[in-house]
Order: structure tokens, then C-alpha cells, then sequence
């Protein structure tokens, strides 16, 4: 038995975001619906798959507004589809009643719905986690870290580590690290933790957590266990299964010295190369060749048989070493690599025919990215 009235906003907006989290391929018909929990303060919503499992809460009030009145407690579990589409297409608030045998009424307005559930027993639990290992970080500096990093991640699942993100914990700082064997993005932050470890989580599930945080301001405590990992704020809960293995050492891969550095404005060069892709959909390589030609100038030039050739020349903020430096690199992974830098300008650093190029914002060492050269013979 349950019985609410609920804003349908707020309501709607809770179902997508819990919806992520649904089986949308299962056996069980039980987990491809949304679980509702209404307790005396607030109704918790809650979607769950084999990777991660997602909860919203809904207070009696938002920002001061009521948005929900709770008559009976209970829990129900309905199917996410349907229910999606039913609560986006009434016209205002609703009233959701429960009787027997799971019968669930949703009104609005004149609009009467009737639609069977499945019993709450039949929904997994979800997994126990050590509240012990903790931190906390605001969720907009969260969401930069992901933001800067996961784009990284591999795509081949022959080596499944290297389709997550590495998540390192040190006694005063936080690193996120990915890489491909062709790219890498590595993001440190400084905070205090009283616990060191290694966690490596799916890119999806922080894809996912990336788009229920943005616009949002407020504190994310991160619990880490042997096997799962927790995201918690006030009204959001996301759960995610580790991968396993050992994520490879990647400090060994940064040079140590560089033959030549340059200083680029990020936005004016982040254009040059968008611009060097113009015909990359109609061809199989992708590589953008760069070229300093003096020392106030760079040239950017990309080649494609039968269609035609783009070049470009950019102004060179500041270079030191040896001016002779010709490169050619995947221009995609260039360009994910400049849209994630907020700095004003970048730093090249090349240090030779067979190192990755270093990619370094300035005035920013806590962040790191290194593309490996594309040969041309």
C-alpha cells in the first residue's frame, strides 16, 4: 500500500535520471522498472543494471516549494518505460495510489492510469559498501576531473582495465588517470584522505554520473570498497561496480627532457585543427602535420589523397630548444585533448622522433596529456 500527490516536474526529472540505470536487456522483468520507496519525509526513486545502480530523493519541499505530500508509505516497483512516458505526457501534478496486488493508479487532473507493478521484495538489493573509506569534493571540481580524463579511456575490450578510468589515493592527493597506449590524460587534486588505493571504474558509469551533476552545485562523498565504488550527495545516489585487475603503471611514460617547448594561445590552435579536419570524414587517416617554420610561426597542414590539402599558419606565443620540429598526430585525439583545457595558453613539449608529445595548460601542473606521434613512413 501506497499513496502520494508529487510535482510532476520534479517527478519526471527524478524518473530520467534513476531510467540511466535500467536494464534496458534482462531476464527478470522486475529490473526494467523504477523502484519507489515512499517514506513519511521524502520518496526515494531507484534504477539499477548489472554496472550501476542510480537513487534520487525527493524531499517534502524544494527551495522552499512543496513538491511532495506523502499519505501512505510503502514501496512499489513499475516499469521504466511506461512510466516515463506516461508522467511526461499528463498535463500536471500527480496522484499516485496503490491498493492490492501491486495495482497502481496515477492521476492528473481527469486523467485516470492504471498500471500493474511488481513487488519490491523481487528487487535486488543493493550492494553492501565500507562507509569507513571516504572523501569529499565539490561536484563541479568532480565533474572537471571526469570531464578531463575519461575521454582517454579505450575502446578495446582486450584489455578491459584500460576501458575505465584509474582512481588513486594518496594521504594528500587524488588522481584520475586514462589512457588508450595512445593518448593519456592525467588529472591530479589535492585533499586530505586518511586511506591510499587503487580503483579503476567504467568510463560509462562515469559518463552517466557526468550528466546527473552538471549544473549542479554541491559536495560529492566518493566511498570506496574492494569491488564497488559510491558517489553520494544529498539527494543522489549512484552505486557502480569496479573493474578488475591492475591498472599498468603509467609514470614511467612522461619524458624526463624535451628538445623543443612551445607556447600556443589553446583556443586559437584548438581552431586551427578543428579546421585541418575538415575533410577527415571523407578520409581514412585522420593526422594533422605540424611545423615550425620560424621562430614566430607554426604550420598546420593536413593532407587528403583525391580531395585536397589544408594549411594554416599560427603565430607562436614562445618557443625554446631546437626550432627544426615537424610532427604529425591523430588530429582527433588533438582536439578532444585542447576542448577539456581551460587555460588561456598550452605548452608542446617535443622530445623526440619516438616520445608522445606533452600537453601541459599553463600555470596548471595538476594536469597532464601526452599523444603519441603518428609515423609518416
Amino acid at each position: 500500500m501506497l499513496e502520494f500527490k508529487i510535482n510532476k516536474d520534479c517527478f519526471n526529472k527524478a524518473i530520467l535520471d534513476v531510467s540511466k540505470g535500467v536494464s534496458t536487456k534482462t531476464l527478470l522483468p522486475v529490473l526494467s522498472g523504477i523502484k519507489l520507496v515512499v517514506n513519511i519525509d521524502h520518496l526515494i526513486l531507484s534504477g539499477s543494471n548489472s554496472v550501476i545502480a542510480i537513487e534520487r530523493v525527493i524531499p517534502l519541499t524544494l527551495n522552499d516549494n512543496s513538491v511532495l505530500e506523502v499519505i501512505e508509505t510503502g514501496s512499489v516497483v513499475l516499469s521504466a518505460k511506461h512510466l516515463s512516458e506516461i508522467i511526461k505526457k499528463l498535463p500536471s501534478d500527480i496522484h499516485i495510489k496503490m491498493q492490492e496486488k501491486q495495482l497502481v493508479t496515477i492521476q492528473s487532473e481527469e486523467i485516470i492510469i492504471r498500471l500493474n507493478g511488481f513487488s519490491s521484495e523481487e528487487y535486488p538489493t543493493l550492494p553492501d559498501i565500507d562507509l569507513s573509506k571516504h572523501i569529499s569534493i565539490p561536484s563541479n571540481k568532480l565533474l572537471e576531473i571526469m570531464e578531463q580524463t575519461m575521454f582517454a579511456v579505450s575502446n578495446n575490450m582486450s584489455r578491459p582495465v584500460l576501458t575505465g578510468v584509474n582512481i588513486t589515493l594518496s594521504e594528500n592527493e587524488l588522481s584520475f588517470v586514462a589512457t588508450n597506449s595512445q593518448r593519456l590524460a592525467l588529472r591530479k587534486y589535492s585533499l586530505v584522505s586518511d586511506f591510499e588505493g587503487s580503483f579503476i571504474i567504467s568510463e560509462t558509469s562515469l559518463r552517466e554520473l557526468s550528466k546527473l551533476i552538471k549544473n549542479e552545485v554541491h559536495m560529492i562523498t566518493i566511498y570506496f570498497s574492494d569491488k564497488y565504488i559510491l558517489f553520494k550527495s544529498d539527494n543522489l545516489t549512484l552505486y557502480s561496480s569496479l573493474i578488475e585487475g591492475s591498472y599498468p603503471n603509467t609514470s614511467g611514460l612522461f619524458p624526463k627532457e624535451a628538445k623543443t617547448i612551445i607556447t600556443l594561445n589553446t583556443k586559437q590552435f584548438l581552431r586551427g585543427i578543428d579546421r585541418a579536419c575538415l575533410f577527415a570524414s571523407e578520409w581514412r587517416n585522420n593526422n594533422v602535420h605540424i611545423e615550425v617554420e620560424s621562430k614566430n610561426d607554426l604550420k598546420i597542414t593536413s593532407f587528403f589523397s583525391e580531395i585536397g590539402i589544408i594549411e594554416e599558419t599560427q603565430p607562436i606565443k614562445e618557443i625554446t630548444g631546437e626550432s627544426d620540429l615537424k610532427i604529425s598526430l591523430d588530429a582527433s585525439f588533438l582536439m578532444d585533448a585542447l576542448k577539456v583545457i581551460k587555460e588561456e595558453e598550452i605548452r608542446l613539449s617535443y622530445s623526440g622522433s619516438m616520445g608522445p608529445i606533452l600537453i601541459e595548460p599553463i600555470n596548471n601542473p595538476s594536469y597532464i596529456q601526452l599523444i603519441s606521434q603518428v609515423r609518416t613512413y
